[in-house]
């Protein structure tokens, strides 16, 4: 198959004369206190891109508008110390996919365009002239990459997945019924109607040329993979000869219970040469070739259905095919990463202890160094010079800013400062390590953030914080949700532990959690909640509350029936309340089935009747506290039934109980306006039984006393 050209016009597309530009709102303080308006208010920054010359730097600055009830993000640039910023783009529709083309005398990006009504690839002087369209596929464009010879073209855009018999739809043009006969039918927040597949273009004169060519015509595979998939799906070789593109050669029930990726390298004219991770069940992911083009590098997962083990960063001689996973002696693993220009070292960003710094590792010697750290979490790291990297980093008190950070002095520091004169109006909490006696004799890294103005004469109301996930780490993360420095401002003593399961704490913690949903994770919570009220005055006993999202809310749910009084309030977002139920419900089915142990027919299966027996629908009858459930109802990885039930189970046991739910929403609840009733009602129901307890409501436990010898350990290593 190949791409429907249109000829191009004479056009810049995104017209702002149409639609009104989003742009950095303002919005009322009152007393320096964070609230949901000002949290939307934030611009949120992100894809810094270094100029081929290390001189400039583009990125991106998006805002929410929750008078519109949209965002929008433009292209700025700057050179690389941080002077001179310039927005390049004022369009009413984001722009995406930053690249630098033509050996940095372009910019190019993907963005809607008005004219044809699907996203498309244009460019744009880094000046900001010459605006202009360069793609018009018919089904639009979701990512590129131009190869480093400028001559060819990679192209992510959709084909249909649908084949609807001609003789059952007959005379039903208006019908809305879908026949399904295998899994995978829905995906994220989509039924799935399209397939993303990568299309081969030539790239003359500045413009997609002639006409793309389907490297996958007649394969129902996605790539990119569904559903955050982008041009991280491609690389191109630096000789522009080859290139790999990541995808799973499956369908259908196959690719519902498989996480079995691989990276597969084809000819410049599209012809497949070779699968180069066969033979490894799990995910193969982010390929990147070493300037030089003789080496390359992938992440990669050993085990299959799992898709939160351990990520190796293996590296292949292109010309042996020899393959070596770096990390193996490293208890820890990367994410992001990218080659340094000499193609000796890989730099890469990784959870550790509770942050995320920037790493550097010897190709030779497996030899690993800091470039970064400190109580930051680093993303997106790019080589700007022979000796600095660029990215953007991030802390719970204030969202990402550009930063440049040095190799060998260990110096880092922002480049930008989107946000400075907005956090400036405000007071902040603090955030604090504790080191936390587990039940289990280990030691628990927790995040203490307390309310600005603190006074630790005083008593606060806290939250304990149940992460999602499950093995997705609290480290220094900023959230547009689960914000802790809203909560603070709110009055919250936030507790956050790093409970089993999270990972940049060794493979052992990240594994445990699996098979165990009910287990030490959870007691892992209630070593937080006691410790914490137990070493603290300033945490009030009888007011204390736990929030999670997504298997937080999971958590969330188990701990109602088994939390012995230790909560007075609860709130779950798109939490799992029947495990049974999940099982068979969600969608990308090689989760469910690898961490629940197997299917609940499985009678003889000790490990899935040990999780199905945990399900926190068995456990209502124990019930007190009031709970708050929030669902999308466009969430197919959780369906918003799940909370519904919770919902239903609490107003039947005659408990006080409230539900928000959001029919376009999906896991996340992202549309502006949306995102302010959740913090609105969340808020209102926290303060309701936490601030203004009523007589006769659930009265806490006495705290229990942590083992003083563990006790003193933690409070040693702080």
């Amino acid at each position: 198959m190949s791409a429907m050209l249109i000829p191009l016009l004479a056009t810049t597309g995104c017209n702002p004369e149409k639609e009104s530009v989003i742009s950095a709102p303002s919005v009322e303080i009152t007393d320096g206190m964070m609230s949901p308006e000002v949290l939307e208010a934030f611009g949120r920054v992100s894809e810094a891109v270094p100029s081929p010359d290390g001189k400039k730097i583009a990125f991106t600055v998006g805002y929410e508008s929750i008078e519109s009830n949209a965002s929008n993000a433009e292209i700025y640039i700057m050179n690389a110390d941080g002077s001179e910023v310039k927005q390049l783009t004022q369009t009413s529709k984001s722009e995406s996919n930053i690249r630098w083309i033509e050996n940095g005398s372009k910019i190019a990006f993907v963005c809607m365009d008005q004219n044809s009504g699907n996203p498309q690839m244009f460019t744009i002087n880094p000046d900001g002239s010459e605006r202009r369209r360069v793609s018009n596929l018919e089904n639009g464009v979701s990512c590129f990459e131009v190869s480093p010879t400028g001559d060819k073209v990679l192209l992510g855009s959709a084909i249909s997945a649908e084949d609807k018999d001609s003789t059952l739809y007959n005379g039903l043009p208006l019908t809305t019924g879908r026949v399904v006969n295998d899994l995978m039918y829905k995906h994220w927040d989509e039924w799935v109607t399209t397939i993303p597949h990568p299309f081969l273009a030539d790239f003359v004169n500045g413009e997609v040329s002639g006409e793309a060519k389907d490297v996958l015509a007649g394969k129902p595979w996605e790539c990119p993979m569904k559903p955050f998939g982008g041009s991280d799906c491609f690389a191109w070789a630096p000789d522009g000869k080859t290139f790999v593109l990541v995808y799973r050669a499956l369908t259908g029930k196959d690719y519902a219970f498989s996480t079995n990726s691989d990276i597969y390298l084809y000819n410049a004219d599209g012809s497949l040469v070779a699968n180069l991770s066969e033979g490894n069940p799990g995910y193969d992911t982010d390929p990147v070739f070493s300037p030089d083009g003789k080496k390359l590098a992938w992440l990669s997962m050993a085990t299959a259905k799992f898709e939160s083990d351990k990520k190796r960063l293996m590296v292949m001689d292109m010309a042996t095919r020899n393959v070596r996973d770096l990390t193996e002696n490293w208890d820890y693993w990367p994410e992001g990463m990218a080659w340094e220009p000499g193609s000796q070292y890989i730099f890469f960003n990784g959870y550790y202890q509770g942050t995320m710094p920037i790493f550097r590792i010897n190709t030779t010697t497996a030899k690993i160094d800091t470039v970064a750290s400190g109580m930051w979490d680093y993303v997106g790291v790019q080589p700007l010079t022979a000796d600095s990297v660029v990215a953007l980093r991030h802390s719970m008190r204030r969202p990402n800013e550009v930063c440049v950070a040095s190799v060998g002095g260990k110096d880092c520091k922002d480049i930008t400062t989107i946000n400075t004169a907005l956090l400036n109006k405000l007071k902040l909490g603090d955030v604090h390590k504790e080191m936390i006696p587990t039940t289990d004799g280990k030691l628990m890294t927790t995040w203490i953030i307390t309310p600005p103005d603190f006074d630790p004469n005083k008593k606060y109301p806290a939250i304990l914080y149940c992460q999602g996930g499950p093995q997705q780490a609290v480290s220094q993360f900023w959230s547009y949700r689960w914000n802790f420095m809203i909560m603070a401002a709110n009055g919250y003593v936030v507790i956050a532990p790093n409970r089993r399961g999270l990972p940049g704490f060794g493979t052992e913690w990240n594994l445990q959690i699996s098979k165990d949903y009910g287990g030490q994770n959870m007691r892992d919570y209630f070593s937080a909640v006691d410790y914490m009220k137990s070493k603290y005055s300033y945490i009030d006993a009888d007011r204390i509350g736990a929030i999670g999202a997504s298997y937080g809310g999971f958590s969330v749910y188990w701990l109602a029936g088994h939390h012995e009084n230790r909560f007075r309030a609860l709130v779950a977002h798109a939490g799992i309340f029947n495990m049974e139920a999940q099982y068979l419900e969600t969608e990308e089915m090689w989760f469910a089935d690898f961490d629940m142990g197997g299917a609940p027919w499985e009678k003889d299966n000790a490990a899935a009747q040990a999780t199905f027996a945990t399900s926190p629908h068995k456990f209502v009858d124990k019930w007190t506290a009031p709970i708050l459930v929030t669902v999308g109802e466009l969430d197919y990885r959780i369906l918003a039934s799940q909370g519904m039930m919770a919902f239903n189970a609490a107003k039947m046991r005659g408990l006080e109980a409230e539900m928000l739910v959001f029919p376009d929403e999906n896991h996340w609840i992202l549309k502006p306006q949306n995102a302010v009733l959740w913090q609105r009602t969340f808020f209102q129901f926290l303060d309701k039984y936490l601030k203004n307890p009523q007589p006769g409501s659930v009265k806490a436990a006495p705290a229990a006393e942590p083992a003083a010898p563990q006790a003193e350990k933690a409070e040693a290593e702080q």
